[in-house]
């Protein structure tokens, strides 16, 4: 059975760092493109980031550029989102999400090609 495990929410002050996990199981990452949405209260889900199957090409909403970086850990099939100077804007669950093993889709798919999803980890940002 295939699985997403994710893992490092938490409460933060704003400037703070917070490193989301999600570690999968029964599928390997390498031959899928990943994503981090994200969804906060009274709002409609949101994309945050996303990784291509390759490796080689990561993409980023506006507001997380040069504060969240994602990342693939191959060795222990996992995926991290590294986020760096908090706000308090950031605050919301966080999920992340894969493509099926070698499915053709972008480098930055769309929320309908995931077909694997974590059941989320929430990031509060608040002092």
């Amino acid at each position: 059975q295939s699985q997403f495990a994710e893992s490092g929410g938490g409460l933060v002050q704003p400037g703070g760092s917070l490193r989301l996990s999600c570690a999968a199981s029964g599928f390997t990452l390498d031959y899928s493109a990943i994503g981090w949405f994200r969804q906060a209260p009274g709002k409609e889900r949101e994309w945050v980031s996303c990784l291509s199957m390759s490796g080689t090409t990561t993409t980023y909403t506006d507001s997380v550029k040069g504060r969240f970086t994602i990342s693939r850990d191959s060795a222990v099939n996992t995926v991290y989102l590294q986020m760096n100077n908090l706000k308090p804007e950031d605050a919301a669950v966080y999920y992340c999400a894969a493509t099926a093993s070698r499915a053709r889709v972008p480098d930055c798919p769309r929320s309908n090609d995931f077909v694997y999803w974590g059941k989320g980890t929430k990031v509060t940002v608040s002092s």
